[in-house]
């Protein structure tokens, strides 16, 4: 009992290994490998090519099926070039299978001993990531040595030798139970890893380790069929063409698992060299071959995964993958991404501000207050999806981003508000009443209102782009904004005093316009701050190290 627990442990230490090296390579360049894919929409043979070189970064064809899948759901991926990413990401895991079965036993303290001191001395940098990512490979390589060490004693046990015996009599029993790993591990890369060193200890045959891997490969592709069913029909075209591929390779290569086992060992004696090699030209044999039946695939696919017409009673989020938020960075990117969404919707709510400004539309008011109703839902969804956001495991930079993209939601949501009020007062004292503002009052307004349509866009661009100059022109920008509120006040109490009709009438709701569209300008305008303080540290921080050197 005690030696299949070491082995269980032994097990458990490689799939987190796994899971630590991946979580580290996507939280430090999780921006930069969505790029890469994003870029590799040109041909099948470079999407290929960006598959192989994300997964081998990682080390998990999985989370490369869920960047994937993201920009597919978004319909930024084309069918065809996302199958190719697939196609690679496979053939990546297997040459990470390749190299950790080399004797690197001896790197294992190393990494692990410099991994553990740059994590906890720069934890929320990147350093301290890649850290955490050396941890992992270390962890790998320790839990590799591991189930040797507990396998051989494993063969002198008779109770473990009937439970691996139930592996040697059906190859589909065989090939579910590889899947099985691979789906509860959450990798088909630890499947593949454990299978060839139980192996090369003798725990299970040659035939049983065959049929293992490919059954691993298999349930990769269910894993990731699992990850989008949730998704949109983009999302689950992509995956289950993944997954097509993978169950054509197992059923051609299956029957001839029992020949192979028998003729592998000819040209290497050793088992483990055995299971790995096969299962890297298994994988590329199976690949290259597939990416001739990428177009029909596809065709295939969005044949059977039609896409379903968007509902039509409300607005719905876009870009808040739920399959992301276990790479904190691509999700930080995904609330991003539906932030300058709801911005979208607050310039349209401002162009029928304007309208109401210049005629008495009841229409154009009406669709103000239901602009508002979106805001606020994917406010909500926004909002709700930030919050399970894991933070601990954000660097400084991140966190940052992430108290940014929450503050600028809750003031987008505060601008639809005043917005919606804006609408309803209009419709209720100016366009009920059929009241105009003076030519004057109405030029002042149409000022302030094209003012903060520029405030708007260059408050979004200072959010996405970080740009130190934009941001301090959206800071003279406030200021100019501010002054010439007060003048414009001044100047509407001025013709009141000379009896203007026009003014009189509209008195109340343009003064309150005035406040809230400086309201509007402070929000608008608030990006500006975080871009400026961090600035400011970084210049603090370098005018120190110039005094201490």
């Amino acid at each position: 009992m005690l030696i299949l627990l070491n082995l269980l442990s032994a097990v458990a230490l490689l799939v987190w290994g796994s899971h630590i090296v991946r979580t580290g390579i996507l939280r430090v360049f999780g921006s930069d490998l969505r790029t890469m894919i994003s870029r590799s929409t040109d041909g099948k043979l470079r999407a290929f090519a960006a598959g192989i070189g994300v997964t081998s970064l990682v080390q998990s064809s999985n989370a490369t099926a869920v960047i994937v899948a993201s920009f597919a759901a978004q319909n930024l991926l084309p069918l065809t070039s996302g199958l190719a990413i697939l196609l690679g990401a496979d053939v990546g895991t297997a040459l990470m299978a390749r190299v950790l079965t080399l004797d690197l036993s001896w790197l294992s303290p190393l990494f692990i001993l410099v991994g553990v001191f740059l994590f906890l001395s720069r934890k929320q940098h990147r350093v301290g990531q890649i850290g955490r990512t050396g941890i992992g490979l270390g962890m790998i390589l320790l839990a590799l040595h591991l189930i040797v060490e507990a396998a051989q004693p494993m063969m002198e046990g008779n109770g473990i030798r009937v439970m691996f015996g139930a592996l040697t009599g059906d190859t589909m029993l065989d090939a579910l139970v590889g899947a099985a790993f691979a789906i509860v591990s959450y990798s088909s890369l630890a499947a593949v890893l454990l299978t060839a060193t139980l192996a090369a200890s003798h725990v299970i045959s040659l035939k049983v380790a065959l049929c293992l891997v490919v059954g691993a490969n298999l349930g990769s592709g269910m894993l990731a069929m699992f990850g989008t069913l949730a998704q949109n029909a983009a999302a689950r075209r992509l995956s289950a063409g993944s997954l097509l591929f993978k169950f054509a390779g197992a059923v051609l290569i299956l029957p001839f698992a029992a020949m192979l086992a028998d003729g592998l060992p000819l040209l290497t004696a050793d088992a483990r060299e055995t299971v790995v090699t096969f299962h890297l030209v298994y994988n590329v044999a199976r690949c290259v071959v597939c990416l001739l039946f990428i177009g029909p695939v596809a065709t295939l696919c969005t044949r059977f995964l039609p896409d379903k017409p968007m509902p039509t009673d409300g607005i719905r989020p876009l870009h808040l993958d739920e399959t992301a938020l276990t790479t904190p960075t691509l999700a930080l990117a995904n609330a991003a991404r539906e932030v300058l969404r709801v911005g979208d919707i607050i310039r349209s709510m401002l162009g029928n501000v304007g309208e109401l400004i210049r005629s008495n539309d009841a229409t154009k008011a009406t669709e103000t207050v239901l602009l508002d109703n979106d805001v606020d839902e994917l406010y909500r969804a926004t909002k709700q999806y930030l919050s399970r956001i894991s933070r601990e495991d954000l660097d400084d930079a991140d966190n940052q981003r992430w108290t940014d993209i929450f503050a600028l939601t809750i003031n987008l949501e505060h601008a639809g508000d005043i917005i919606e009020r804006i609408a309803n007062d209009v419709k209720e004292r100016k366009i009920a009443q059929r009241l105009e503002f003076s030519e004057e009052g109405a030029a002042e307004l149409n000022d302030l209102y094209a003012r903060l349509q520029s405030n708007l866009q260059l408050g979004l661009s200072v959010f996405f782009n970080n740009d130190l100059r934009c941001a301090e022109q959206l800071l003279i920008e406030k200021e100019c904004f501010r002054d010439l509120e007060r003048k414009y006040a001044n100047a509407h109490v001025d013709r009141l005093v000379n009896q203007t009709l026009r003014s009189i009438e509209t008195s109340a709701l343009h003064l309150d316009m005035l406040s809230d569209m400086r309201r509007l300008n402070s929000l608008f305008c608030s990006t500006s701050y975080s871009v400026l303080e961090t600035a400011s540290k970084l210049h603090r921080s370098r005018l120190r190290e110039r005094t201490n050197g």
